[in-house]
């Protein structure tokens, strides 16, 4: 199994995990007891303030399908679309963790008053996007884009044609 396949894998089952773990938090709080302290400690808001199912619901979609992004670029799954979708992707999946997991360390870090949820973005969160996203940029970087075929014997062909009828 080659780097790239293992970073790949890697990132697209905890992009799959953590999206299958927002599909249960659409109708469940689960594994904390109650929406007040799934609130508090997993989104960091008041209760009243949670997303809304459906929302929630998007981001697992999102979720899934960087998942499904990476794990196609890692040559791990059959792709469905275009390749050049599929690599630029990459490079958003990436680029949104990266940029999630380095903000999040951030603002935790710099909170005056430590809640349950920046203990949770210091210690897992954060560092976990920081991980996924250089998985991410790992495979994006790590895959050459697709070569056109080269033409030069095509135009050197046509050209000893051209020459051979003058």
């Amino acid at each position: 199994m080659t780097l790239k396949k293992l970073a790949g894998g890697t990132a697209a089952v905890g992009l799959g995990a953590v999206g299958a773990l927002h599909g249960i938090w659409t109708f469940s709080p689960w594994p904390l007891a109650g929406r007040a302290e799934f609130a508090r400690t997993v989104v960091g808001v008041a209760e009243a303030d949670l997303p809304t199912p459906e929302l929630t619901a998007a981001v697992a979609a999102a979720l899934s399908a960087a998942a499904y992004v990476i794990a196609v670029q890692a040559d791990l799954v059959p792709k469905l679309g275009p390749h050049r979708l599929v690599r630029q992707g990459v490079w958003v999946v990436a680029g949104v963790l990266l940029l999630r997991g380095s903000m999040g360390l951030v603002s935790s870090a710099l909170t005056s008053r430590p809640t349950d949820f920046t203990r949770w973005d210091l210690a897992l969160y954060s560092p976990l996007c920081l991980a996924l996203g250089g998985l991410a940029a790992y495979v994006a970087t790590s895959t050459r884009s697709p070569r056109r075929p080269d033409r030069s014997h095509v135009i050197k062909r046509l050209k000893d044609l051209k020459n051979r009828g003058s």
